[in-house]
């Protein structure tokens, strides 16, 4: 009864652990910008913390026992508290530090890398120290009701990892989309008090029981101190590198992965509930072969994981299939390598005492800190997906080099084999979405952003963003420029476009004059202006212009410019995770505040569920005091440019529109549709205008708000009809 309830417990606590990784990620990206660097960090500070707490608590827990049993599920008790306390810490924390940094300049600039670190580290380590401290506190004190017991560990991750499989789930499908993301936090909060209170109480449940624990031992540990010793630092290291490069493989699948995913965080909650799942019952296996006394050897783990960490690679070349089903079983084989190898080791290293398990799992956890940081700002930007996949999986057979047990096992020996050819196989046959034979004249960009291919010839150009993808040439993004500004009975002094795309709403906005600003995340984006235009030389040095590599919200946050136009157009699709940050309340209201008095908010909205393009409406109708709405004059109309400012707008004639606009402005209109006529190129956009009515949801409290991202989460609206 002890342990099943100390199983329940971490099933509680990893649950929580996933569920706060979650929301206080995106809420660090509202608060400091949706930029690689913060993200980075987040996970960093994350882990650094299960690994800080991991080694504390492992000597705290040998002294806690010391002075009684019950002293270190008191311990445990109270760390759960804590990290209760987090939920409403945190979320303070980050909005504090976001207001804090916007003096600092643009997002990429090293002093505001290095601040948002340090508050970004003071707001979640000492939350995340708590949660690494949770697993020795435990085992001291299961350790101290039953003397012997040696594979404790194992036990207690099995929980954990149920826990976090079934938080991630829980937060992705149900919970953000119902309570949105500061109620979650609560929920998550609840359930550490409960644990604590549990905790706290379960000595005198002990104290009061006549049963026995059963006691658990492994298989004896070598006898020569030589073998110790090398034992020792072989599973040490063992722990590093299997941390390092799983954590490292998951941020190159990630980018590897999204053309097939997209980029909804459903396809995130499926990569990683299919990773934990498979984790589990690796974890779940181990614990099995252990009580039959059948444990797999390190050695043959070793020679699958070759062979499994290839299998991700192989199996998703985009010349084959797009099939998403293909690519999470993709993951499961070295997923579940992992979760037994992981549990293994550790219960080898420490055999149930709670230092050398806390020791043990501080240094797997470190391999997860540096093993993303390796992968996204050194290998994925100066080799790609496909070479940091397979510089990571070679990391496998290089412990198996010159070990003797490898010519007596025949599973080994076969997988040997096996990772050989596959390894043949992606060496010179695989390719990546980023592989330029891929595509038709392209060109390949990458970053510690993103990958970014822009590819085609002639007016059939396309920009691809880890393989979505994000634009084409069309006169749609120039319209985006052009149609707010005639709105204006003036010419513009200063504009900006949020998200630079190909650069076409940029260029068109240098044909009006004044100061003309693109802001965009990915650095590799501005880069390829070039391809699509070859005035880019040009238009950059025009007198004005400027482009910023920034998050968009923050640099509108931080500024005191005022811009006659801002014109917004979020990357594809409306569902993207992360993108209600640019169609939010708050956000809108950062607007509000750069638009000059007789200024003009442009927000493209490129079509999809009908619930959201009324949410999207409702949210700027309720921001703004004048709103009007055009739909896209291209068939079949399912875009909408929503036009929004502090004054009235009045759509203008034919004849007004092309009386404002500037000769430059007039050709770039015309730019691609030769033999049309400018007066019936603005008949066919102007006819386009409908009544904001219709657009407006029955209930006026549907609308996008940092905390309920109406358009992110959706699958209970569509599956059972909810709001």
């Amino acid at each position: 009864m002890l342990r099943l309830t100390a199983f329940f417990l971490f099933v509680g606590s990893g649950f929580c652990g996933l569920l706060y990784q979650i929301v206080w990620l995106r809420l660090a990206l509202a608060s400091f910008g949706i930029v690689t660097p913060v993200l980075s960090v987040v996970l960093s500070v994350f882990m650094l913390g299960l690994a800080l707490g991991s080694w504390l608590g492992g000597r705290l827990a040998g002294r806690l026992t010391k002075r009684s049993a019950a002293a270190a599920a008191v311990g445990y008790g109270i760390a759960e508290f804590g990290i209760g306390a987090g939920a409403l810490v945190v979320p303070w924390a980050f909005d504090l530090g976001g207001e804090w940094l916007l003096g600092l300049g643009e997002s990429s600039s090293s002093s505001y890398l290095g601040m948002s670190a340090i508050v970004i580290t003071v707001s979640i380590l000492a939350f995340t120290t708590l949660m690494g401290a949770t697993f020795p506190l435990m085992m001291g004190f299961l350790r101290a009701n039953s003397r012997g017991d040696e594979e404790t560990f194992s036990f207690l991750y099995l929980g954990n990892v149920v826990g976090a499989m079934l938080g991630a789930i829980t937060t992705a499908l149900i919970l953000i989309e119902s309570l949105g993301f500061r109620n979650t936090l609560l929920v998550a909060a609840a359930i550490n008090v409960v644990i604590g209170v549990v905790a706290i109480l379960l000595p005198r449940f002990v104290a009061g029981s006549d049963q026995a624990a059963p006691i658990r031992t492994l298989a004896p540990p070598p006898t020569d101190p030589g073998e110790q010793k090398s034992g020792r630092r072989l599973r040490l290291a063992l722990l590093f590198a299997t941390g390092f490069t799983s954590m490292a493989m998951e941020v190159v699948w990630t980018r590897a992965f999204t053309p097939v995913l997209h980029t909804t965080i459903y396809a995130f909650a499926a990569v990683l509930t299919t990773y934990l799942f498979a984790t589990w019952i690796g974890s779940a296996l181990y614990r099995f072969h252990l009580r039959q006394g059948k444990a797999a050897g390190t050695d043959k783990l070793l020679a699958l994981l070759f062979v499994a960490s290839l299998l991700p690679l192989v199996l998703n070349d985009p010349r084959w299939h797009e099939l998403p089903a293909i690519v999470l079983l993709s993951l499961v084989p070295i997923s579940l390598l992992l979760g037994y190898m992981t549990p293994q080791l550790v219960d080898d290293h420490a055999r149930g005492e709670p230092g050398a398990a806390g020791s043990a799992y501080a240094v797997n956890v470190v391999g997860c800190i540096l093993g993303p940081l390796l992968s996204g700002y050194i290998l994925l930007p100066m080799l790609g997906v496909k070479w940091a996949l397979l510089l990571m999986a070679l990391v496998y057979p290089l412990f198996l080099v010159g070990r003797a047990a490898m010519r007596a096992d025949k599973v080994a020996m076969a997988a040997k084999l096996a990772g050989v050819v596959v390894l043949i196989v992606a060496l010179f046959s695989t390719r990546t979405h980023e592989d330029p034979s891929v595509y038709v004249n392209a060109e390949v960009r990458r970053d510690a952003t993103a990958s970014v291919v822009a590819h085609g010839e002639g007016l059939k150009k396309r920009l691809l963003v880890n393989g979505v993808g994000i634009t084409e040439l069309n006169s749609v993004t120039k319209v985006m420029a052009h149609l707010p500004l005639v709105m204006r009975e003036k010419l513009p002094e200063s504009t900006c476009v949020i998200c630079f795309g190909m650069g076409t709403t940029f260029r068109s906005l240098g044909s009006w004059g004044g100061r003309f600003t693109a802001v965009e995340l990915v650095p590799s984006v501005c880069e390829s202006f070039g391809f699509f235009f070859a005035d880019a030389e040009q238009v950059l040095a025009r007198p004005g212009a400027r482009v910023v590599v920034d998050d968009g919200r923050r640099f509108l946050s931080r500024i005191e410019e005022k811009f006659d136009l801002i014109t917004i157009d979020p990357p594809p699709p409306v569902e993207a995770g992360g993108s209600s940050l640019l169609y939010s309340r708050e956000f809108y209201a950062v607007l509000r505040e750069r638009l000059s008095d007789t200024g003009v908010l442009q927000q493209w909205f490129p079509g999809g569920e009908e619930k959201i393009a009324q949410a999207v409406v409702n949210t700027l109708k309720q921001s703004f005091p004048h709103l009007i709405v055009c739909r896209s004059f291209e068939p079949p109309h399912v875009g909408l440019h929503l036009l929004a400012s502090h004054y009235p707008l009045k759509v203008p004639t034919i004849e007004q529109a092309i009386a404002r606009m500037p000769e430059a402005a007039k050709a770039d209109m015309l730019e691609w549709v030769p033999g049309v006529t400018l007066d019936r190129a603005w008949g066919y956009v102007l006819a386009q205008f409908v009544p904001v009515e219709q657009l407006l949801p029955d209930d006026p409290s549907v609308m996008i708000t940092d905390d309920q991202p109406f358009n992110e989460y959706f699958l209970l609206r569509r599956t059972f009809g909810a709001k």
